[in-house]
């Protein structure tokens, strides 16, 4: 597997799961408006999954769908943040906001990239994340003053750090003001990844080779 395939299929599978992640919240989110927020901020994140996934597969000789449901969850590169499993609306809320700030970092670079194909994709996500980034801002700058906001950003920031190679990392810390730590690499998935996994390739693997 080449250095590209690795990457593209490092931040597909970033995507989506963190969309998974945000998708169970709908129906349970404090208002409705969040109902709403979260159910396309997921629906979102998948698309560019796929977006990804497309680009990695032209390259390995598969399709899509196959790379999204069909490897074992150990195979798949995520990041362990977004794999986590959190219940409690502070924890969302901050994992969105680190989520959010590392991927506009990773962006920034791919928009830079010399492969043209790499480029034009992450100049295209990057109007579409314009969205994601208010919403998390503005719950940030909502609950900046609540104790279990600040908690939570600081439990998931070496989880945060991890989303990105060490070379984008201080500028991650810059922008969100935190002071660089041990982060939690890709590579090191958390138990959560496992149970996921099985719920959402639960009806693929019913009807293996269907055509759906």
């Amino acid at each position: 597997m080449s250095a590209r395939s690795d990457l593209l299929l490092s931040i597909a599978d970033d995507e989506l799961i963190v969309g998974w992640r945000d998708s169970e919240w709908t129906g349970i989110a404090p208002t409705l408006e969040e109902d709403v927020a979260f159910s396309s901020i997921a629906q979102n994140e998948i698309g560019h999954a796929r977006a990804l996934y497309e680009l990695a597969a032209a390259e390995l000789g598969t399709n899509a769908d196959a790379l999204a449901f069909d490897r074992a969850p150990d195979e798949y590169r995520c990041a362990p943040l977004v794999e986590l499993h959190l219940l409690e609306w502070a924890h969302t809320i901050a994992r969105r906001y680190l989520y959010e700030e590392a991927d506009r970092v990773r962006i920034d670079a791919l928009m830079r990239s010399d492969d043209p194909e790499l480029a034009g994709l992450a100049a295209k996500i990057d109007r579409e994340e314009t969205y994601h980034r208010m919403h998390a801002e503005m719950w940030a700058e909502r609950l900046r003053d609540e104790p279990r906001f600040r908690a939570a950003v600081e439990e998931l920031w070496p989880y945060a750090l991890g989303v990105l190679e060490p070379e984008l990392r201080p500028e991650l810390a810059r922008r969100v003001g935190l002071e660089p730590a041990t982060a939690k690499e890709r590579g090191e998935h958390t138990p959560d990844l496992a149970e996921l996994w099985n719920e959402m390739t639960e009806v693929r693997r019913s009807e293996p080779g269907a055509e759906w």
